[in-house]
């Protein structure tokens, strides 16, 4: 995706958060002309919920039609929101688990946009808290993440990458490509390295690679890497007046569940900036 940013993957759902990431998804697709899918998956229309063994028809049918009032309530979002003369399809899931079902359909996207987990409403409460990272880790695509907290994200213009030499920040980097050279400033933050890594020895590193694509950055190298990472990066992109955030997400599958590592688990619940992340 180093090159060019041609199609985008939206998670739809019946909570409000969809509009927001659906008004971004287009607003970004039409500055790189591209296209957009948005994709409902949410545990009502899986079947997630299995049918108890108590449950009367009454309640079945109950369930149902919330079910289906919930997409379509999420399938009118797509309709009123979708710009004229932008390429823009509608698909659902009807499958589970959702985070695998997703992570297939995602294969074939250049760039996920995902909502940061929240209280949501209706049936979408039970959305599996691990859906971010699972979708991102099986899936092998980078996504950007909006917070849940914010209204109507700006396109990015000032961008903080936070630096730590591994596939994991690497990929994100590349996959942000197409957004940082649109971008007005870009900021490298990093914690502890070597000479080399910190780009005081031989050899490229990461503000060559940048320049190497027409990007001009600045390099803000820090001390050794504190304990409270997440923490400590969240507050130094609010120092510098970001509006995206790129890293790594770094984590690992634990029995059923995808468990992330301490700053990637610290920024997905406290961010207040998207997030583009890659694994």
């Amino acid at each position: 995706m180093g090159d060019e940013l041609k199609q985008l993957l939206v998670h739809a759902d019946a909570t409000p958060q969809f509009a927001q990431r659906l008004e971004f998804a287009c607003r970004l697709a039409a500055r790189h002309g591209a296209g957009v899918t948005a994709l409902y998956a949410s545990p009502s229309a899986s079947e997630a919920l299995p049918v108890a063994s108590g449950m009367g028809p009454g309640l079945a049918v109950k369930r149902e039609n919330l079910q289906d009032t919930e997409l379509a309530r999420a399938r009118s979002v797509f309709e009123q929101l979708r710009p004229a003369g932008l390429a823009a399809d509608w698909a659902e899931i009807h499958a589970f688990p959702l985070a695998t079902a997703f992570a297939g359909r995602a294969l074939y996207a250049d760039l996920l946009v995902l909502g940061q987990h929240g209280p949501g409403e209706g049936w979408s409460t039970l959305m599996p808290a691990d859906f971010l990272e699972t979708v991102i880790a099986l899936s092998g695509r980078p996504a950007l993440v909006l917070p849940y907290t914010s209204a109507r994200p700006g396109l990015p213009g000032n961008v903080v990458i936070a630096w730590k030499p591994g596939r994991g920040a690497a990929r994100a980097v590349t996959a942000a490509l197409p957004i940082l050279r649109g971008a007005n400033a870009v900021h490298i933050v990093s914690w502890g390295g070597d000479a080399e890594e910190d780009g005081e020895g031989e050899g490229p590193n990461i503000v060559s690679y940048l320049k190497a694509h027409g990007i001009e950055s600045t390099w803000h190298r820090e001390g050794a890497e504190p304990a409270n990472l997440g923490d400590v990066l969240l507050s130094r992109a609010f120092d510098l007046q970001a509006d995206l955030l790129v890293m790594g997400c770094y984590g690992h599958a634990r029995a059923y569940e995808w468990v992330l590592g301490g700053a990637s688990r610290t920024v997905l619940k406290s961010m207040t900036l998207p997030v583009l992340m890659a694994h």
